[in-house]
């Protein structure tokens, strides 16, 4: 199959993440995704994949395709957002930063953290504290990713609180990223002039949405085979005409 363009939003979250807004539904973003010409979209609530399956339901017989991840926070307090090549994996690094997350004894704050299905009914609520620190450090999270064949994405790398150069002030070369993203507030085509020393790492924007305005205000442009994981592995490794294409995509 011959690449073409598509355009991924790698970064949203759900109503379980608890800054985020209960119009972020399944139906609702699937909806909004499709009225906005967006082809991929990754499920990326924090610490939790709790509500992926279901968006992945909700967008089954379209042209949709959703990819099930989360945004991990780090013992460093980083943000790294990690994508799997289907729901089982996600779920297994779910199980593990559960064991490391606490619970909450609040009731106006688990009842933000929504568990829906895919026709939008409320099936209950993450007693977790999703918006806490794991245990488990910066590398031990991106390794984590990649036994699972997932893809580990450092995540907007612009900013100054839970972004990696924010927090540790520079990207160790030792740790292995498939991509960097940036904020929408960076342009795409402008972030290796921004970052020219981490230019080894393709870079990817994403809206990291809460809201549904928000979804795809900034997205990834990508020449792909088809909307899929494993071609989007291999735009972020730039083979066989794969890539993320800002000349020709945009």
């Amino acid at each position: 199959m011959t690449p073409r363009c598509y355009r991924a939003d790698l970064h949203v979250h759900t109503c379980l993440s608890p800054c985020s807004d209960l119009e972020m539904s399944p139906q609702g973003i699937v909806q909004t995704a499709l009225t906005r010409g967006i082809d991929i979209i990754g499920i990326s609530d924090h610490n939790s994949a709790g509500n992926a399956g279901a968006v992945m339901r909700a967008a089954e017989g379209s042209s949709l395709s959703v990819i099930p991840g989360m945004e991990i926070t780090t013992a460093e307090e980083v943000h790294v957002l990690g994508l799997f090549p289907t729901l089982e994996a996600a779920e297994r690094v779910q199980k593990t930063m559960y064991a490391g997350l606490g619970t909450s004894e609040n009731e106006g704050y688990v009842q933000e953290q929504v568990l829906a299905n895919e026709a939008d009914e409320v099936e209950g609520f993450c007693d977790r504290l999703l918006v806490a620190a794991s245990l488990l450090s910066l590398e031990r999270i991106v390794r984590l990713i990649h036994q699972e064949d997932g893809l580990a994405i450092a995540a907007h790398i612009d900013r100054q609180a839970y972004g990696i150069i924010g927090v540790l002030g520079f990207i160790p070369r030792s740790l292995p990223f498939d991509a960097l993203e940036v904020s929408r507030h960076v342009p795409l085509r402008t972030a290796h002039q921004a970052f020219p020393m981490y230019d080894r790492c393709p870079f990817t924007t994403s809206s990291d949405a809460h809201y549904l305005k928000d979804l795809g205000t900034a997205c990834t442009p990508l020449r792909l085979a088809q909307p899929s994981f494993e071609e989007l592995r291999m735009a972020f490794r730039g083979m066989d005409g794969r890539g993320v294409d800002v000349e020709r995509c945009a």
